[in-house]
């Protein structure tokens, strides 16, 4: 019996996992037009699986010489000689495993493993690779996965450059090359040098120029989790609504493929799997609370580089859209690491999980028990939940208490940021480790943000917005009841700061187009 996984790569024999032959096949013709070009996504984005059902894909009509440089350790990059010793090393294995290279070629492999001294450089080694090439009965295709393992070597740079002329020989009829090399891994090859010589003036300038743009969306749509759904429902007849746990599982993960297993996998290692909406979402908030080689990798990243950690909080708390810009370093290491995406010419973080993650990064454990409106969520949680249910006009109510107790006076110097962080510093020990909340992307603007909460299987919308006057604000009420029909709800919330000295304080219930509006005023 197939099995969800997120360790290694993917198997179809042995594995559920999304069909992804229509990616393959635009990969294939990016081959077949003797492109050079690198695949970089982020950690776990299924990079390491579209490689191996390539190579598979590809064997018919090629040989396939695919490398993992995670196995070559740092010692080997120290110079050249040790890098082709290394490197002979694995092509060895390879030969072991199958790949087919002619006599001479062989030969010369193990020559270069022998010397002990004048060791081969990477010249020599080259001249061997474009001879193989050569006298090859079939092209070659050369793979490379893991290039981060040997991304911060100048080595590295170096063998680069080579296969690089190589390439600009081959176009000239002057030396037979690989038909095409792929180099897969998380660093943009074009950030190689600044993680080399970060000083350097010339730090952007790209080793692999050469490279054809790599356009191919990797995410998993909603479409393909449905049918690999459908596939275990076959095989287990839970009686789910796959179109419906695909679209739900799809707007929490936004496609990435480990967060897609990985909700698959905890709702089928289950003791009773609940294949339903909210049993998507009681996984979510067991992926949210967990430590994983992907929270790890990614949480890294914002601990170790500062200037990133600021822009996640911009996007974050800042309600206006980041603009996108491809220059920028943080933003580039932002869209590298996963992080963000780009959406409408706007950086948005990549997917609603990563958002909750950082949010609850952010909101640091020390913040939510130190700042007083987040002591006030905690005092008011018995009062808000009742028999199971979250009860949200509750606790707009209390929260417009407790602001007005602890922000008196104060209100004319209260950021919008501020009342966003603020708002989420109440809600979040009221909610933590039973439900889950977001912020609505499409809606984040200067004017309003929107603020989903799921609690044990009821979704709340509240949007927060600044007061501009009473036109914008009738303006923000259509919108909430316009947006409520997304969810198919008939009840929504308004969050408004006011820093009008004459302002109304409290809360009123409206109807707007047929929807229900508890309007909160602080």
């Amino acid at each position: 019996m197939k099995t969800f996984t997120t360790t290694g790569l993917c198997v179809p024999s042995m594995n559920y996992m999304v069909n992804i032959d229509d990616r393959i096949e635009k990969i294939k013709a990016m081959v077949d037009r003797g492109d050079y070009f690198t695949i970089n996504r982020a950690r776990q984005y299924g990079k390491t699986t579209t490689l191996f059902l390539l190579a598979q894909r590809l064997q018919p009509e090629y040989y396939v010489l695919s490398l993992d440089f995670q196995g070559i350790g740092n010692a080997s990059f120290e110079t050249e000689e040790k890098f082709v010793k290394a490197f002979c090393r694995k092509l060895k294995r390879e030969i072991r495993g199958g790949l087919i290279v002619p006599e001479e070629v062989s030969e010369r492999i193990g020559e270069f493993l022998s010397r002990k001294e004048d060791a081969a450089e990477l010249d020599e080694l080259f001249d061997m690779l474009y001879d193989w090439c050569f006298e090859s009965d079939k092209e070659i295709v050369f793979i490379i996965d893991e290039v981060d393992s040997a991304s911060n070597n100048q080595v590295f740079l170096d063998f680069l450059a080579q296969l690089r002329d190589g390439y600009l020989k081959r176009q000239s009829g002057r030396v037979t090359a690989f038909k095409s090399v792929i180099l897969a891994g998380v660093t943009d090859i074009k950030n190689l040098k600044r993680k080399i010589r970060p000083e350097s003036a010339h730090k952007f300038n790209s080793p692999w120029n050469i490279a054809a743009d790599f356009n191919i969306d990797m995410s998993l749509s909603a479409k393909g989790i449905a049918e690999m759904l459908d596939e275990y429902e076959n095989d287990h007849h839970t009686g789910m609504d796959t179109s419906k746990v695909a679209q739900e599982i799809y707007d929490y993960t936004s496609g990435y493929p480990f967060l897609v297993s990985r909700i698959c996998q905890l709702i089928d290692g289950s003791e009773n799997p609940d294949w339903s909406v909210a049993g998507v979402s009681d996984a979510v908030k067991s992926i949210l609370l967990e430590t994983n080689t992907l929270f790890d990798s990614l949480m890294g990243k914002v601990y170790d580089n500062e200037p990133l950690s600021e822009l996640l909080q911009s996007v974050l708390f800042g309600g206006e859209k980041v603009p996108y810009n491809p220059d920028n370093v943080p933003s580039m290491d932002g869209e590298m690491y996963g992080f963000v995406k780009k959406v409408n010419n706007g950086l948005s973080v990549a997917n609603r999980i990563f958002e909750t993650r950082l949010y609850n990064y952010f909101l640091s454990l020390k913040e939510v028990k130190e700042s007083p409106i987040s002591r006030s969520g905690w005092e008011n949680k018995e009062t808000l939940i009742e028999n199971g249910r979250l009860n949200m006009d509750r606790l707009l109510e209390r929260y417009v208490i407790a602001f007005d107790d602890i922000y008196e006076g104060k209100a004319e110097t209260f950021s919008e940021e501020e009342g966003r962080r603020r708002f989420l510093l109440f809600i979040r020990p009221i909610i933590n480790g039973t439900g889950n909340y977001y912020i609505e992307a499409q809606t984040r603007n200067s004017e309003r943000m929107d603020v989903v909460i799921d609690y044990l299987g009821e979704r709340f919308v509240v949007e927060l917005k600044i007061w501009r006057g009473q036109a914008y604000h009738e303006k923000g009420e259509t919108q909430l009841a316009e947006y409520l029909d997304h969810y198919h709800l008939d009840r929504g919330y308004m969050l408004t700061y006011s820093f009008n000295k004459s302002k109304y304080s409290g809360l009123t219930t409206k109807n707007v187009n047929d929807k229900t509006l508890v309007e909160a005023f602080v």
